[in-house]
């Protein structure tokens, strides 16, 4: 830059309106000014531009400023000028080799106090916010909005005192103030992720199939015997895995299929996965359920992979018995691994959602593990969560607006 140029801020604000920024940058073409930096927002029909310019030494500044003010009485808009030193533009300058972070707020109607309390994190960590977007529709106040959601993405500048610090208070936002908040590292990995990996009960489906095979069975008190003495500690998931399965001995494969039939699937479900397929990503379940639910939600919603739990069948009764490796955390993560590693995808790439224990191992190895309405010591465990909205919403922690969706 010569030292001789000058520096300056136009700020523009008005009524939005065809034309504005082509007839101002016009005036700045003809002056040979230079482009530094231009940003604009339009809320509610109200334009706020700003552009940073740098007019070189052949060029006088006065006769410039004076065709822009008149221009702007000509659109119906304000014009302000600021200029900046040389010495300030360079420390702007230098301020860009610091972190960048994506920090998105998700809920069924955001307030001013959820935004209030985390802009307070981010400014006591000693971040600047940079940008601020709202990723979701227009809502209407004249419309029931108990299925609405509302999204907005803040972009984020410098490098903070400590992430574990921050997550750990968005997290007590979340919980008091009912807004499921991501904070995320604007890199590359952000923007290209290529495979999802699923649990399936109580994730994709809201419900747990081996409960509804309990009951349908008259076994349902003895099985959730064994799953709270699984929770306690007292006998892992394999052991009581098998305990389960071995009481359904005996059960009609008629009674799989009406179940199958009638599977509530999660709200978002749908529309997340059809959209991901659409943008060319690949869809997995990894499931502790079994193998005869997930393969019909396969069918359903155009599932990639399906690993999960196969039940021995015999004369179209279940055995009590399973086929094969149980499926349960350790495994689960061993199977993303093994999907990203034959499909060329990074772990960086992953994305992995669940809502139980057992799906810890695969959402604190993906690139973007989400614990998805789950219980309290999962949301404590990993990095995001969800418990809002449905499915649907990691859309937005991808940067996914609400006209990019089907």
């Amino acid at each position: 830059m010569k030292h001789n140029s000058e520096i300056i801020l136009l700020k523009i604000s008005g009524e939005d309106k065809p034309g504005v920024t082509s007839s101002v940058t016009s005036i700045l073409a003809d002056n040979n000014a230079n482009i530094l930096d231009i940003g604009q927002a339009v809320i509610h029909n109200t334009l706020s531009l700003g552009i940073l310019v740098e007019i070189p030494g052949e060029s006088e500044s006065s006769p410039l400023l004076k065709d822009l003010l008149f221009k702007a009485y000509e659109l119906g808009v304000k014009i302000s000028f600021v200029p900046v030193s040389s010495e300030s533009y360079d420390n702007w300058v230098q301020s860009q080799g610091k972190g960048r972070y994506i920090v998105s707020l998700v809920s069924r109607k955001l307030t001013a106090k959820q935004i209030s309390k985390v802009s307070e994190v981010i400014y006591n960590q000693g971040l600047n916010i940079d940008s601020v977007n709202r990723l979701s529709g227009r809502i209407s106040l004249h419309e029931d909005n108990n299925l609405h959601k509302a999204c907005v993405e803040l972009t984020v500048r410098g490098n903070p005192e400590s992430i574990e610090s921050i997550q750990a208070s968005f997290m007590d936002i979340s919980q008091t103030d009912g807004v499921d908040i991501a904070f995320q590292k604007d890199d590359v990995y952000r923007r290209n992720r290529r495979l999802v990996c699923f649990d399936m009960d109580s994730t994709l489906i809201q419900t747990e199939v081996i409960v509804e095979l309990a009951k349908a069975h008259g076994v349902g008190e003895k099985v959730h015997e064994i799953t709270e003495a699984a929770m306690r500690g007292e006998i892992d998931f394999k052991e009581s895995f098998k305990q389960r399965v071995a009481l359904l001995e005996g059960l009609d494969i008629s009674v799989m299929k009406k179940i199958a039939d009638n599977l509530p699937i999660t709200e978002g479900a749908h529309t997340l996965i059809s959209n991901l397929k659409k943008f060319g990503y690949k869809i997995a379940v990894l499931s502790g359920g079994f193998t005869y639910f997930g393969e019909h939600l396969q069918k359903i919603l155009g599932i990639d992979y399906v690993y999960a739990n196969e039940l021995e069948i015999k004369d179209e009764k279940l055995t009590g018995k399973h086929c094969g490796e149980i499926v349960d955390g350790e495994r689960k993560a061993l199977l993303l691994r093994q999907i990203a590693d034959e499909s060329n995808i990074s772990l960086a790439q992953v994305i992995a959602v669940g809502d139980g224990a057992n799906d810890l191992p695969m959402i604190n190895i993906a690139g973007l593990g989400i614990a998805y309405h789950a219980k309290p010591i999962v949301k404590k465990n990993a990095k995001h969560s969800i418990s809002t909205v449905g499915l649907d919403g990691i859309l937005y922690l991808l940067g996914f607006r609400d006209r990019d969706i089907e």
